[in-house]
């Protein structure tokens, strides 16, 4: 018989999502361990003090740490939720509409620009208004709407001259007349279990910025964009960020890696906590059984 599968819980602060993770992992019986970020420390050459765990769950608020944690315990073979690939893939927004594109999931225009003369020139051929966004960054910040050439010129400005090489590179897409709202859904594994909308009056919906949360139907054409565009970027736990086009229908706008979902539990009354728990509970077992599956003197 399998042992019983011990997890550890990577995170930053103990937001209420993490609270909810925790109380879950309890209910469930289930052997785990807080792993503080500010706290901890790698040795890449000794990897024994992390091979108890089974699986992390990785609930880091910086996607630097996030990212950088999952390379180095994906390298020694341990499971993560989200692995290292999808962080990667979720947290720069080029490379996910890169990987959405190639999987032939609907998403709105996106140029790309290295100066802010070759910028100007996209913004211009694509026609105002226009998204500005930053490639790596959430929370609906640093976002810009430019509505004509004169503030594009003034933001493409502002932005070289900050400096740092991810404001000089630019990630232009087209504005989306939203109907007051946008659609945040949740995927776990191959369903999409459920999805609030984000309502404000603001062009930014972001419950981050202010967006309150309403149950949105889940209907299968929502649930199959949705499960298409996890799996574009690797799969796994994730949230992903609908707009509705009046005439093109769905279009994917962003797939989160570490999801938040302070708002979306409650209101949909879905216990996302507890489906996210049994998922790496379901990778922590998997990871038992191939381990236990390969003979005694070749493990490692």
């Amino acid at each position: 018989m399998a042992r019983k599968p011990r997890i550890g819980v990577l995170f930053s602060r103990m937001r209420v999502e993490e609270k909810w993770i925790m109380a879950a992992l309890e209910r469930r019986g289930v052997q785990h361990e807080r792993l503080d970020d500010r706290q901890f420390y790698f040795t890449l050459d000794d990897p024994q003090p992390w091979q108890q765990y089974d699986a992390v769950l990785e609930r880091s608020i910086s996607y630097a740490r996030g990212l950088y944690a999952t390379r180095i315990l994906n390298s020694w073979g341990i499971p993560t939720i989200n692995m290292h690939e999808v962080a990667e893939a979720c947290g720069d927004k080029i490379a996910t509409s890169t990987a959405l594109e190639r999987a032939g999931v609907a998403q709105p225009l996106s140029k790309v620009a290295f100066t802010p003369e070759s910028a100007l020139d996209a913004i211009e051929e694509m026609g105002y208004p226009v998204v500005l966004k930053p490639v790596v960054g959430s929370w609906g910040r640093l976002l810009s709407k430019i509505n004509d050439r004169e503030a594009a010129e003034t933001v493409l400005e502002h932005k070289a001259v900050l400096g740092s090489y991810q404001h000089s590179i630019f990630y232009i897409q087209e504005y989306i007349e939203k109907p007051g709202r946008d659609i945040r859904a949740f995927v776990v594994g191959d369903q999409a279990v459920t999805a609030i909308y984000r309502k404000s009056p603001h062009w930014i919906t972001n419950t981050a910025k202010g967006g309150i949360g309403e149950v949105c139907p889940m209907r299968d054409e929502l649930a199959d964009i949705c499960v298409r565009a996890a799996q574009a970027v690797g799969g796994g736990v994730l949230a992903v960020d609908v707009l509705e086009h009046p005439e093109r229908g769905y279009l994917i706008n962003e797939v989160n890696h570490t999801l938040e979902f302070h708002t979306a539990q409650p209101t949909s009354g879905v216990d996302i906590a507890g489906m996210i728990v049994d998922y790496v509970i379901g990778v922590a077992r998997q990871n038992i059984e191939n381990k236990e599956a390969i003979p005694e003197k070749e493990r490692v």
